[in-house]
């Protein structure tokens, strides 16, 4: 073994995220039971619920009803999306100026590299010592709990973090198949049903189960996978954090609408809107469609849908918009019940070469052109400054549309990475100048201690 540094990984997550966000929006709820309703009227499933809540029995996916006879003293609160998404970007740069490396997952946790931190910062502190203080920075700036666990590779801290929430857990080099050998297999983020019950067929329901079976064996039932899986119970796999951003593949919309909409000329307008919507986002970021698809929930939650693939890539709204009415026409011309959600998609997604000039020399090189400034024009005077037609239809139709409702920000981790770093064209366009703002990490923090 030679004298390069071991790989520790550190994984943050925020405790009850968007109940936390809540009680960051309202100091008033410290120290109350508090849920997040979702639905239409924020009142539907519990989508969110802090720990106290939790210990009355609240938990996710429960009706809003019931928790709150589970807990009459518990308070619910409807959704703010907008804020969770500005209290998530608060969080991500302050962790960006602890390590070199930050790669996010989800608008609430994200992995960052700490393998070269005892040989540069940590020095005089333990592990423990630097994380708790990242924890009580976000506590008190951010004013939202997170948890964190350290481990030599990124599905570790997250097991780690998991398992010692709320709080820090560091799983030192050397201690990872100790640690493991009683957790049951079910507890790896991303391990399918199917294979637990595979694995359970051959008598390993537990790590340390895992880790005695022949790895020629588990490499022949599951593959790379069964192999990496024999690896990590054995506290041997060890892998190092990359921040990479994968091209994406597709690209979607699902929204309830307000109510349910007995009009499908309406629910038309709508389908439209959001597919303007997403041809547009496309073309920014260079890219245009050979396929897509509808789907229409009905309130009585059946559904129809239906697709089309172009001989060539698209990248006109009119091309696009017109095989989307078409299909909708069709599905809807034996329905008679009214429209709960509608459900839009674009995949086999391929380049569009176009770069955004003033007068563009192609038709294509012009739409980059518009969709570059309009795109420009929403974000300094609003959302809906510039609206197309069905846009514009759509709020029209009803009071409700004038304010469009933000949506649930489960984003791909593509989208957190431009939203910290870069452009619709390039998400990691401004990495490099962070890198240099950020080049001494965090040791600034800590001078004193």
């Amino acid at each position: 073994m030679n004298q390069k540094a071991s790989i520790r990984i550190l994984h943050v997550d925020g405790d009850s995220f968007f109940a936390s966000c809540e009680i960051a929006r309202n100091p008033n709820l410290q120290g109350r039971p508090v849920w997040v309703g979702g639905g239409r009227r924020g009142d539907g499933i519990v989508i969110a619920a802090n720990r106290m809540a939790k210990q009355f029995g609240v938990v996710t996916g429960m009706a809003c009803f019931e928790a709150a006879r589970l807990c009459p003293r518990g308070v619910l609160c409807q959704p703010h999306y907008d804020d969770y998404r500005e209290l998530s970007r608060r969080m991500f740069r302050m962790l960006e100026e602890y390590s070199p490396t930050l790669v996010p997952a989800s608008i609430d946790e994200g992995f960052l590299d700490f393998t070269t931190m005892e040989r540069h910062v940590w020095r005089n502190l333990t592990p423990k010592d630097y994380v708790e203080g990242i924890r009580a920075r976000i506590a008190q700036e951010v004013k939202l709990p997170v948890s964190a666990g350290l481990g030599n590779s990124a599905r570790l801290a997250k097991l780690a973090t998991d398992v010692g929430k709320p709080g820090f857990l560091e799983i030192k080099a050397g201690e990872e198949k100790e640690f493991l050998k009683d957790r049951p297999v079910r507890e790896l983020s991303g391990i399918a049903k199917n294979r637990q019950r595979s694995l359970a067929a051959l008598g390993a329901t537990t790590f340390g189960h895992v880790a005695k079976l022949p790895s020629h064996l588990l490499q022949k039932k599951f593959g790379i996978w069964g192999q990496q899986l024999w690896l990590f119970a054995n506290g041997l796999w060890n892998e190092p954090l990359i921040l990479k951003v994968q091209d994406r593949t597709t690209i979607s919309s699902a929204t309830t609408l307000p109510y349910d909409e007995p009009d499908y000329e309406a629910a038309l307008t709508f389908a439209l809107s959001e597919m303007t919507r997403l041809v547009g986002q496309l073309r920014r970021e260079q890219l245009q469609p050979r396929e897509l698809g509808v789907t229409i929930r009905f309130n009585d939650f059946s559904e129809v849908g239906g697709g089309h693939r172009f001989r060539a890539p698209q990248f006109l709204n009119s091309t696009i918009n017109a095989v989307l009415e078409g299909i909708f026409r069709d599905l809807m011309s034996t329905q008679a019940k009214p429209v709960r959600q509608i459900r839009v998609a674009l995949w086999n997604l391929q380049p569009l070469d176009t770069q955004p000039t003033l007068w563009g020399r192609t038709h294509a090189e012009r739409w980059a052109a518009l969709d570059d400034a309009t795109h420009g024009l929403n974000q300094q005077l609003g959302k809906t400054a510039l609206m197309t037609g069905a846009q514009l239809a759509l709020r029209s139709l009803d009071d409700r549309h004038k304010a469009p409702k933000a949506k649930c920000p489960f984003v791909p981790q593509r989208e957190m990475i431009k939203k910290l770093w870069g452009t619709d064209e390039n998400p990691l366009a401004h990495k490099g100048e962070w890198e240099k703002r950020l080049a001494k990490v965090s040791r600034h923090h800590f001078t004193k201690t």
